[in-house]
């Protein structure tokens, strides 16, 4: 019955977000709440907006629901748990706190990039929220990286992973269902990687976002009938990061082997090699690093003669190439960690070499 638990949070999930990105679309249109095209943006006609309410609530609504199961209310309801499961309820009380916090952060992270999406808030507004939203995670709910290191170096990398995350997504959701695609790809890994350390809490979580993104990626894929936008990139962003901090990537099998901290920079090389690349395209041209335009990964690769759908599939693949092989770091020595570290090192300058083919004075 256990191993059935992920299949069943995922379907779940998938199915509710589904029904709410179908009914948010919908009332999206009738707002006239839309992404008209124009500027950097390709798209042919307007989009709508707020798919990044239908994953946040599928994902806030499921933890709620998880909690509520370990906290007795559902047997109030007559819905019995297996035993299998009842013997997780105090662990999952225990994580109460945590789990409220990554509610309270993603709902408000929702909020600012609804007015964001809305009308386009200042860079410092919104650069500042984040912050704040990071800063009480790591401080006041002690979500942190290295807990080996001195207390400031660990908060402050904690905090820096969040925020580096939280706008790495924000700046992929720049194409038709391309941060959908990663992030689920990514959530996926993460699920596998905390399960086989045997946790609960936070492949549960990651099952969760999964099948959120699952359910809502057929309305995202190209050409897509509504977007994520800021309400939903930044959401999903900041969801990864901290389920990265709470999944021990070490198997217990295996001893304790630190080499699986860095489990989470191969999953999300891809996305950080697009962050960092259009970061240096940007200072690059001389102009802000927050303001968009059209000299992300994907639309580099479109530029030289890849429709949008295959761009996309191009960086999944990519993805995927350099996150499966963190699942093994957990039970590698270190002449294998780094092999896999050389390859994943070797896929993105691979990826860079290819696609700097022609790039010269390209702005």
């Amino acid at each position: 019955m256990v191993a059935y638990i992920p299949i069943l949070i995922l379907a779940s999930a998938a199915v509710a977000s589904a029904a709410l990105t179908a009914l948010i679309r919908r009332i999206s249109i009738r707002a006239d709440f839309v992404d008209r095209p124009g500027g950097h943006k390709e798209h042919a006609g307007p989009v709508a907006l707020g798919g990044g309410v239908a994953v946040t609530l599928t994902v806030v609504l499921g933890m709620l629901a998880g909690l509520a199961a370990a906290y007795g209310l559902l047997g109030k309801l007559g819905i019995d748990l297996p035993d299998a499961v009842e013997i997780h309820l105090p662990g999952m009380r225990a994580k109460a706190p945590v789990a409220l916090a990554i509610c309270g952060a993603a709902a408000l992270l929702c909020l600012i990039g609804l007015a964001d999406d809305r009308r386009p808030l200042s860079a410092l507004l919104r650069f500042g929220a984040q912050l704040a939203v990071a800063a009480i995670l790591v401080v006041v709910f002690d979500l942190r990286l290295l807990t080996r290191l001195p207390d400031a170096a660990s908060i402050a990398l904690s905090i820096l992973w969040i925020m580096l995350l939280t706008n790495s997504m924000n700046f992929l959701d720049n194409m038709d269902g391309l941060a959908t695609g990663v992030a689920l790809i990514a959530a996926s890994v993460f699920a596998l990687a905390s399960a086989g350390a045997g946790q609960i809490f936070v492949p549960s979580c990651c099952w969760l976002l999964v099948g959120a993104l699952l359910g809502f990626l057929p309305f995202n894929f190209h050409p897509a009938r509504i977007y994520l936008g800021d309400a939903g990139s930044t959401v999903v962003g900041m969801l990864l990061a901290v389920f990265t901090i709470l999944t021990t990537f070490t198997s217990p099998s295996e001893g304790d082997r630190p080499i699986g901290v860095i489990a989470p920079l191969l999953v999300m090389a891809v996305p950080l090699y697009d962050t960092a690349s259009v970061f240096l395209l940007r200072m690059r041209a001389g102009v802000p690093i927050w303001r968009g335009d059209r000299r992300h990964f994907s639309h580099r690769l479109v530029r030289r003669g890849l429709p949008v759908p295959k761009a996309v599939l191009v960086i999944w693949l990519a993805t995927l190439v350099t996150a499966m092989p963190a699942l093994l770091l957990a039970r590698a020595d270190w002449t294998g960690a780094i092999v896999i570290l050389t390859q994943t090192a070797l896929v993105v300058l691979l990826v860079a070499l290819l696609e700097s083919a022609g790039q010269h004075g390209e702005a």
